[in-house]
């Protein structure tokens, strides 16, 4: 299989980009993106041009670090699939595949597909942690727990943080994120001691990083990989509330 890529291209986060055009050839199946992806910059090396930089790490669809926007749509599309769990069968002979970085102000771009979204990081240290003492492990019977509260959590926690619901956004708005975040910990008992300042924190911090606010589109929910609910952007709001309200 043969493919026209058209892969933006910028060397530094200050500097201009374009769109460069390159030719993916004999593409085998099976590959994922990213294995596609590194042949073509295996024929780019050889050469002597400039590797396509691109972030990548686990390839197994855990860490969050695959971020392109492939054909306009995070991720490429495909339900629950991250970039690296994406397979070139998805594509035909002599398709023109058109690859991008996130774009949102508060993901500055470092270089070609990669961009700095450090402010997930930031926003989980204003409050995404639990700060009670729980002394050595107890017993996994030891504190009953709701089965719906547990598999909400579950759900929750299956965020990777790549950042698609950002992307996807109108608004870039990081709200999914945050409240996947927010939920994870709060539904449990260990984190529902410090839930509502616990949102307040980190809404705040989500706000001063530059992302947008939610409209409801639903579009984050589309491209999230790990099929993140919007109801738990409705939970978070709730819990902002009663911490504005102090309770």
């Amino acid at each position: 299989m043969n493919l026209c890529l058209k892969v933006w291209r910028q060397k530094y986060g200050k500097t201009p980009g374009a769109f460069r055009e390159y030719r993916a050839k004999n593409v085998i199946p099976d590959m994922s993106f990213l294995e596609m992806l590194d042949v073509v910059n295996e024929d780019l090396a050889e050469r002597g041009e400039d590797p396509i930089a691109f972030d990548s790490d686990c390839r197994e669809g855990i860490c969050g670090a695959c971020s392109l926007v492939i054909n306009g749509v995070p991720h490429g599309g495909h339900e629950g699939t991250a970039t690296c769990q994406l397979h070139m069968r998805h594509f035909h002979d002599g398709q023109t595949i058109m690859i991008e970085p996130w774009r949102a102000r508060a993901f500055p771009p470092v270089k070609d597909l990669v961009v700095d979204r450090s402010a997930f990081d930031r926003i989980i240290q204003a409050g995404g942690f639990v700060s009670v003492s729980t002394g050595g492990t107890p017993d996994a019977n030891a504190l009953p727990i709701p089965k719906v509260d547990q598999e909400l959590a579950m759900d929750a926690a299956a965020c990777i943080g790549c950042g698609a619901c950002v992307a996807a956004c109108k608004n870039a708005s990081a709200m999914l994120f945050v409240s996947a975040k927010i939920g994870h910990l709060g539904l449990l008992p260990q984190g529902k001691v410090e839930k509502n300042r616990r949102a307040l924190n980190m809404v705040e911090a989500m706000d001063a990083e530059g992302f947008g606010s939610c409209s409801v589109t639903g579009s984050c929910e589309a491209v999230c990989p790990k099929k993140i609910n919007l109801s738990f952007i409705s939970k978070m709001n709730g819990d902002y509330l009663l911490a504005t309200l102090g309770f």
